[in-house]
């Protein structure tokens, strides 16, 4: 097996003005190789992956990376750039570039090793030896470990292992203000058990930040005295903290961007809950957080009053306002399946059984299966069952996003009280926000230890579900019921301007940030008019509405890759072909690595479209009884002409818009308009780049 790095997988000198010019040059190098067998595939994956976070680190490192089908073998590829990349990170330029490349079924043996190198890049003798290496052969033996940073300074060949073994200790020694032996730091502490915490740390790609976070903590803690022990979820799987290291800790740390498995296994403990890259960058004081805890007595259950622990991003600092939104995506996350799911089998229903079909017999009574009715009124029966579940799926996962496991229980009560006293969609947003803040309140109450154990499976799931019960059926729930039937009027009452407006707004919200926050609120709106089994015509309006503005995004960037791909990347004309499938199937996602890329030119023009599409889908009265689809579904759209041409135009509109204002700066760098603008340009002897 060839080595994951050599020297010519090095560049001591690289010149490239931007990441994605800098994973470009880095690339070409593993496709040279035969490391990478489509370069363009390839970028277009470490593309997705920089738009999840940056990655960028302090200290003027820059680690981009993915897992590719376009890899043929774990890869690193380092650059060295004179002038810094800016990576994303707080500090600044990165100088030191690694592009890690694993393949999409790489071994644990390999990921091992590339998480080995991400808790080296914690080492300041590490970097500082990369930074003073005068040549390529050099550096790749040092990041495989062959030499030593010290070696790499006094320029020693890999050959020499005698002191191997030795040097890190003699320059961590030497580093030490005054120290001459490793136990100098344990004779001045005393005798006491040292303050103990265990850590995890994981991230989306579970190849790099989560071992840089785990390394992070580690040496602070010994910076502070205090025994570390971290679990790195990675790509590799992980292993299980041993149950008696969980039980001897005094405070939890988690540092993730993905949830945290099998997290009941810290309840009880102080715990601090932050995003990965705080375990990267300030792991001190994430152990002052923990003790401070620790100290005041905060022994409460799994997270304690951190943020939610779905979708996690961000950390403990996070205003009410993002934990209040993440709460609510969690529920509505977890809803959406079911909404498309039972959304598209009642669709199905009609198409099949014809419009009168909600008034079909149950099928346990009358089923004949020769007749195309029956098989409609069974399709449509069984996706208003799935639409049952919409109210208490919502309400309780949004406790889930609150409190964990707890929060389900209540949460799913709330919810089914919600749907019997028809307080739909308001009502379980409202049972699921209060029974998390039950379940929390009920959290911060001291209790014995020995009765922890029943807590979470008989004292939470009891008073928690009495008390959101009692509010519901008796406080709230009948001003809630009211509000919601106000709001059902008003959509049937929409007719002419107003309707063409709502559409616009609609239009805006679906393509302001694909598939995010304000995106999501857009089609929840919409799929709550739809999500019962006679849904009004002015629901289904707003639905059509909405996924056709939604497709808009996508559809307009492919479009715009076809007709004018000279003032595109080659990575972004090839995410131009899948947009076109992506978008067409109501997928507004596939039109982030394009907004990843060029956010100032892409959003308006995508947003300007889908206000046009949406309104005119409003006003061509359009109707959609199925939540999703795209163009799959348009034998179930009313007026489906019209509606086809209300997201033509919104896509030409999104496509002229974005055209225009590409066309108006500096090409990108790689492209088609900039190579010949050089080339032009150096015809003539001049040495300025060209505008386009």
């Amino acid at each position: 097996m060839s080595e994951m790095i050599t020297a010519d997988l090095v560049d001591l000198d690289l010149s490239a003005e931007s990441k994605e010019a800098a994973a470009r040059a880095l690339a070409e190098r593993m496709v040279a190789q035969g490391r990478v067998t489509d370069l363009d595939g390839f970028l277009a994956d470490v593309a997705a992956r920089e738009a999840q976070m940056p990655t960028g680190l302090d200290g003027g490192i820059g680690i981009p990376h993915c897992r590719s089908e376009h890899v043929t073998e774990p890869t690193l590829a380092f650059g060295r750039s004179a002038a810094g990349i800016d990576f994303g990170a707080p500090d600044g330029p990165a100088d030191l570039i690694f592009l890690i490349a694993a393949p999409a079924g790489a071994d644990d043996a390999h990921l091992t090793i590339l998480s080995s190198l991400a808790r080296q890049l914690m080492n300041t003798e590490f970097t500082d030896a990369l930074r003073a290496v005068s040549d390529a052969d050099t550096a790749a033996a040092l990041v495989r470990g062959d030499v030593t940073p010290a070696e790499a300074a006094e320029g020693a060949t890999a050959g020499e292992t005698t002191d191997t073994a030795t040097a890190p200790a003699a320059a961590s020694a030497g580093a030490a203000a005054g120290s001459t032996t490793p136990e100098a730091p344990e004779a001045e502490a005393p005798a006491e058990r040292p303050f103990r915490i265990v850590a995890v740390t994981s991230c989306p790609t579970g190849i790099a930040h989560t071992y840089m976070a785990a390394e992070s903590l580690e040496k602070a803690g010994r910076e502070a005295g205090v025994e570390v022990t971290v679990e790195t979820q990675g790509s590799a799987g992980f292993t299980r903290l041993d149950p008696a290291v969980i039980e001897a800790a005094d405070g939890v740390v988690f540092a993730h961007d993905v949830p945290v498995r099998e997290k009941d296994r810290f309840a009880g403990k102080p715990t601090v809950d932050v995003g990965v890259k705080a375990g990267i960058n300030r792991p001190a004081a994430l152990i002052s957080e923990v003790r401070a805890k620790a100290e005041r007595g905060e022994s409460t259950a799994p997270a304690g009053a951190a943020a939610t622990p779905v979708d996690r991003a961000g950390d403990s600092t996070e205003g009410y306002g993002t934990k209040l939104r993440k709460w609510l995506m969690s529920g509505v996350s977890y809803m959406v399946p079911f909404v498309a799911a039972g959304g598209l089998l009642i669709a199905v229903g009609f198409a099949i059984g014809g419009w009168t079909v909600n008034k079909a017999p149950s099928v346990m009574d009358h089923f004949v299966w020769t007749q195309a009715d029956s098989w409609g009124a069974l399709l449509f029966q069984i996706g208003g069952m799935a639409f049952n579940f919409l109210v208490p799926v919502l309400a309780g996962y949004i406790a889930y996003g609150m409190a964990d496991r707890p929060g389900l229980v209540p949460g799913f009560v709330g919810g089914a009280i919600s749907l019997s006293i028809n307080a739909g969609f308001l009502g379980g947003l409202a049972a699921g926000l209060i029974a998390g803040g039950v379940v929390l309140a009920i959290q911060r109450v001291n209790i014995p230890a020995a009765m922890r154990g029943i807590m979470p499976v008989v004292v939470i799931p009891l008073i928690s579900s009495a008390v959101v019960g009692f509010l519901m059926f008796v406080v709230i729930g009948k001003p809630i019921a009211a509000a919601q039937k106000g709001m059902t009027d008003w959509l049937n009452g929409l007719t002419g301007t107003n309707a063409v407006l709502l559409g616009a707004l609609l239009g805006l919200m679906m393509c302001f940030d694909l598939g995010g926050p304000v995106n999501k609120v857009a089609y929840t709106f919409a799929t709550a008019g739809i999500a019962v089994a006679s849904p009004s015509d002015s629901a289904m309006k707003i639905m059509a509405a909405v996924m056709a503005a939604g497709m808009v995004p996508p559809l307009a960037m492919a479009l715009a890759t076809t007709v004018r791909g000279k003032l595109f990347t080659p990575a972004e004309r090839e995410n131009g072909k899948a947009a076109w499938v992506l978008g067409a199937s109501f997928i507004s996602e596939g039109a982030i690595p394009f907004a990843a890329a060029d956010p100032l030119r892409v959003i308006p023009s995508a947003m300007v479209g889908g206000a046009v599409t949406g309104s005119l889908s409003m006003m061509f009265d359009a109707t959609l009884r199925a939540p999703h689809g795209g163009i799959f579904v348009v034998p179930l759209i009313g007026n489906p002409f019209l509606y086809l041409v209300a997201i033509a135009a919104g896509v030409c509109v999104s496509t002229a818009l974005v055209v225009v204002l590409k066309g108006m700066r500096k090409p990108a760098q790689g492209t088609p308009a900039a190579d010949s603008a050089e080339s032009a340009a150096g015809e003539k002897g001049s040495k300025q780049p060209v505008a386009a």
